[in-house]
């Protein structure tokens, strides 16, 4: 018969299992809860950016940096790990130990902080998947897309997961044969089936999600995502007018890309109402002349005297 678990046994055995769950959260903490991408307003501009050594706008100091490790912004260990030993309480430029080269943030004087963060800094290889900017290249902060799990900055985060949800194919079928596809790769944008998901000579887990054969990110059922079709507008039904009947065939003349223009030469037609308007001038010039040399041969032909008789 097995021993009766004492109090002390118990507490424990809790406290080990909670330090495992603070651990794997970490692991997994959403890249927006890291201190080096926290929200940053600057003494001298007040402009609100990403925490950085130096104000992206105005490339000022700011007065209580914040460690991008632990996110502290005063050092209050008297005995501890700091490199830099001090009797009081350090803050500032005093706590300051580095930069960090891929999220451009201080890093306090801590042991741990100066050897472990440059090789795990979640913002090592942060490029946006949109506009291909890094961190260096604007001040706002990093997200990550909650559907494909690609980087973006703050300025294409919501357009792009607006649009994250469309298959490059104009169907649900499957890549590789006509069955519908069941599994869906959010970031290749491709539906696989329950055949052509897996790959022949490997083993999946049961409790994890399918990987997929082409780039490796985990598959999610089909059934389970809002995912929308690559859709086409051709002909007039591109851009043709809400009030639109269909009886007026001359309004619409639009047959490709989706795009409707309409029959309308305003410039045309008062370049032809100008030269209408020059012809019947010169027609009106000439009828005049031809009046007034009718008329004065007239009074030629009155003013002569008759011939005499014989």
């Amino acid at each position: 018969m097995p021993k009766k678990k004492t109090g002390q046994r118990k507490k424990a055995e809790k406290q080990r299992l909670r330090q495992k769950e603070i651990r794997d959260g970490k692991d997994n903490r959403d890249i927006v809860k890291e201190p080096c991408n926290f929200n940053m307003e600057c003494d001298k501009c007040k402009k609100v950016q990403k925490t950085r050594a130096f104000c992206y706008f105005c490339q000022a100091v700011q007065r209580l940096p914040i460690c991008a490790a632990c996110g502290k912004t005063k050092c209050m260990m008297k005995t501890g790990d700091c490199i830099i030993k001090h009797s009081v309480f350090a803050s500032g430029l005093s706590m300051v130990g580095a930069v960090c080269d891929f999220c451009e943030a201080f890093i306090c004087h801590g042991k741990k902080c100066l050897s472990t963060h440059a090789c795990i800094c979640p913002l090592t290889d942060a490029v946006c998947v949109e506009c291909t900017r890094g961190v260096w290249d604007h001040g706002g902060r990093i997200f990550r897309c909650s559907f494909c799990s690609n980087f973006l900055c703050e300025d294409d985060q919501f357009e792009h997961q607006a649009s994250c949800q469309v298959l490059e194919s104009d169907s649900y079928k499957c890549q590789s044969c006509n069955r519908l596809g069941q599994f869906s790769c959010l970031r290749c944008k491709v539906c696989y089936c329950d055949d052509h998901v897996k790959r022949k000579g490997f083993k999946y887990d049961k409790d994890k999600p399918i990987p997929c054969p082409k780039c490796g990110f985990n598959t999610s059922e089909t059934k389970d995502l809002s995912m929308s079709t690559r859709s086409h507008k051709f002909g007039r039904q591109g851009g043709a007018d809400e009030n639109y009947d269909g009886d007026d065939y001359e309004d619409d003349v639009g047959y490709g890309g989706g795009s409707s223009s309409r029959l309308s030469y305003p410039d045309d037609e008062d370049e032809d109402d100008e030269d209408y308007d020059e012809d019947e001038d010169d027609d009106e010039d000439e009828s005049e002349d031809e009046d007034t040399v009718e008329e004065e041969e007239a009074d030629k032909i009155s003013t002569q005297p008759a011939p005499a008789k014989a």
